[in-house]
């Protein structure tokens, strides 16, 4: 590995909780030089959702690169383009009865979140923000601002302005949060917009996860998103879901607010949009507010990517019926079950269980401890990471695709780990 030490920059991180060298995956294995296997909890921080080289994906990408199909388009018309919206509009948007254009802009979700709050502020003509405690978004400027954790922060070395910050309002289960959030401060928020002479002016939007990935997978309560939404259409502000990490099937429905009864104005999405990791992102606008943009008004050198329009219409194979979906569900509640008996065998710890689908995470509530457990997890062949302020959360986000016999190998793994490092404290 020297030369990424000696060339590559110091501000390289995942490597450094994965030392090693890969040099092939499938599904959820990936293979290092020295031909140790290891199981991928991470899957790309959520952009492996299918699974190392699927096969269905890497069939189609294959055919379309022999086929001298067209890579890069800005945001031209091609076959790839069309045969994705034409397969997204059908498999996700029709049956919901969704009614959204489709915008592409640059292949990041923080690219999809700057266009989403530069739209919001052209529709409403104002520039604040309302993002909420924990929140992750992006590094990029804007959406860096909304974007919770100081340590990110401050890194931009400049003011990031225009954002009021308010509570995140988990679930009950949530018992960290079980105080200062929720319903009580969302309507101490609404007091306050809608009380002129509070100083606090009406935002141009409200921006939320229904999970918050990076954040300690804090997962909201319907309740709170419906009150978010009600706040925003009363103080005419758009209400912007964040689904980039949480969503493309990763809970056991498409979108992971599918069961809340919310209906957003602008979703962003990314990560497992382009099915085999490769690059896109895509923001779902309302009509009425997408006609604020005017022609080239917001552009993306790489928003034209012929494979991940390739890849990503190959993905929507898995949601023209519900096999995967029940599929997540049965393998979420496993893993959530496993978690469970860990937290059950430390009452001591307070450990928390959290998590939706098959993104389920245990909060050891000591962030040096939850990097030791990472680091052995690795040592013994898993790949899981750390997430939340401090890295004291464990999170699980497993492609949906896992072999059974590798989820079990990997949660037996975390299991043994856990104990071991707790059992020695």
């Amino acid at each position: 590995m020297d030369i990424f030490e000696k060339n590559e920059s110091q501000i390289r991180g995942y490597c450094r909780a994965y030392p090693t060298v890969f040099t092939t995956a499938v599904n959820a294995r990936q293979v290092d030089e020295n031909g140790k296997s290891y199981i991928d909890f991470f899957a790309g921080a959520g952009v492996l959702n299918f699974g190392h080289n699927n096969p269905h994906m890497k069939e189609a990408m294959i055919a379309y690169l022999q086929e001298d199909g067209v890579l890069h388009s800005l945001d031209m018309y091609t076959t790839a383009k069309r045969h994705f919206i034409k397969e997204f509009v059908e498999t996700i948007l029709v049956p919901r009865g969704m009614d959204y254009k489709l915008q592409f802009m640059g292949p990041t979700g923080t690219n999809a979140v700057e266009a989403a709050l530069k739209l919001a502020r052209r529709a409403t003509g104002r520039k604040d923000i309302i993002a909420f405690t924990h929140g992750f978004h992006g590094m990029t400027l804007g959406a860096l601002a909304c974007t919770a954790n100081s340590y990110f922060r401050d890194a931009a070395g400049v003011e990031l302005p225009h954002v009021i910050r308010a509570p995140f309002g988990c679930e009950p289960k949530c018992h960290a949060c079980a105080k200062g959030c929720g319903m009580p401060a969302l309507e101490a928020l609404r007091a306050q917009l809608m009380e002129g002479g509070s100083g606090l002016a009406k935002p141009a939007a409200f921006i939320l996860e229904p999970i918050q990935a990076e954040g300690g997978v804090r997962v909201a309560g319907k309740e709170w998103l419906q009150a978010v939404q009600q706040l925003a259409k009363d103080t005419g502000a758009l209400l912007i879901v964040d689904d980039i990490q949480a969503g493309c099937g990763r809970t056991g429905s498409y979108f992971s607010f599918d069961d809340m009864g919310i209906s957003p104005d602008i979703i962003t999405l990314a990560k497992g949009l382009g099915g085999a990791g490769t690059p896109i992102a895509m923001n779902l606008v309302k009509p009425e507010h997408d006609k604020h943009w005017q022609p080239g008004e917001h552009t993306g050198t790489f928003r034209g990517q012929g494979l991940s329009f390739v890849a990503g219409a190959a993905a929507m194979r898995y949601f023209k019926d519900d096999t995967l979906m029940q599929e997540v569900h049965e393998k979420g509640r496993i893993m959530s079950t496993c978690l469970e008996n860990i937290a059950a065998a430390f009452p001591q710890k307070y450990l928390e269980v959290r998590g939706k689908g098959m993104m389920q995470a245990i909060d050891m509530q000591d962030g040096p401890i939850a990097k030791d457990i990472a680091m052995a997890c690795f040592q013994h062949g898993l790949l899981i990471g750390p997430c939340g302020f401090g890295g004291k959360v464990l999170k699980l986000i497993p492609p949906l695709t896992i072999a059974p016999s590798d989820l079990d190998e990997g949660l037996d793994i975390l299991t043994t780990v856990i104990k071991n490092k707790l059992e020695a404290e």
